[in-house]
């Protein structure tokens, strides 16, 4: 009995057959689509990555942008630092005389230091968010008003030269300021950009921050109206001129003797 010995299947052929009759082309096109492997150091960042540090560099943008001062010099001190002293010739001999920096130069340094960014150096502020203080009626008005905007705050919509802010926001700074500081910029303000205000002192604002003592929260628009439209107590005749910067007050002069 004879049995026939069954033919072997072929099996995968091994090492270079040349022939094959693929399309080269084919098989080629075939791995050029396959996903490659990222290559060490050039992996793809992630999308949540990115939008971190693009959101950082944005609020720091921002963050600079509202409280650098506009990079101005006199900005570093947030308080307006101490009087300088600015010298000067006295006479041929050179010998140089030591004097004190105005209430109006001092407040001047003082706005850059706190104000400036909002109401800008010009006193224009900015359209649609922060009121003008040049030609404003607040600013040119009795210094009672002035004040309480100064002290308290301003929360609330606004019309300033008849233009109305919606959501004009003014931080009090009472708690950031002395007295003195606060009549300094005030006296400024009142003086620059063309406004012809009187001038504040310290005294003034002492008395109407008593007077405020029991009043927490800021005001509104309709508070500040509401106030009688006159300059705080103790201070410089309304629509009295102050002294010019640097200028001295003048001695006042000893009676003449009566024969």
């Amino acid at each position: 009995m004879n049995e026939s010995t069954p033919t072997p299947e072929p099996g995968p052929r091994q090492g270079m057959d040349y022939s094959e009759i693929a399309d080269v082309h084919e098989v080629h096109a075939a791995v050029q689509r396959e996903k490659r492997e990222p290559r060490v150091g050039r992996e793809p960042l992630s999308i949540w990555l990115i939008a971190v540090y693009g959101l950082a560099v944005f609020f720091g943008g921002a963050y600079l942008g509202r409280y650098s001062g506009n990079f101005s010099g006199d900005a570093l001190d947030p308080y307006g630092g101490e009087p300088q002293v600015m010298k000067k010739a006295a006479g041929p001999q050179g010998a140089q005389q030591a004097a004190e920096l105005s209430p109006r130069d001092r407040g001047k340094k003082i706005f850059a230091a706190n104000c400036q960014t909002c109401h800008q150096a010009t006193g224009l502020g900015v359209a649609g968010q922060y009121p003008p203080l040049a030609g404003s009626e607040f600013t040119n008005g009795g210094s009672r008003r002035m004040g309480m905007i100064v002290l308290k705050g301003l929360q609330g919509p606004v019309k300033v030269k008849g233009q109305q802010y919606g959501s004009a926001v003014m931080q009090p700074w009472d708690k950031t300021l002395t007295d003195q500081k606060i009549a300094d910029v005030m006296t400024y303000e009142r003086s620059d950009w063309g406004n012809s205000a009187s001038p504040v002192t310290a005294e003034q604002i002492t008395a109407l921050r008593k007077e405020l003592a029991n009043h927490p929260e800021s005001f509104t628009e309709h508070d500040i109206l509401a106030a009688p439209e006159e300059d705080i107590p103790g201070g410089a005749p309304a629509g009295g001129a102050g002294p010019k910067p640097g200028a001295a007050a003048k001695p006042a002069e000893p009676p003449k003797p009566q024969g």
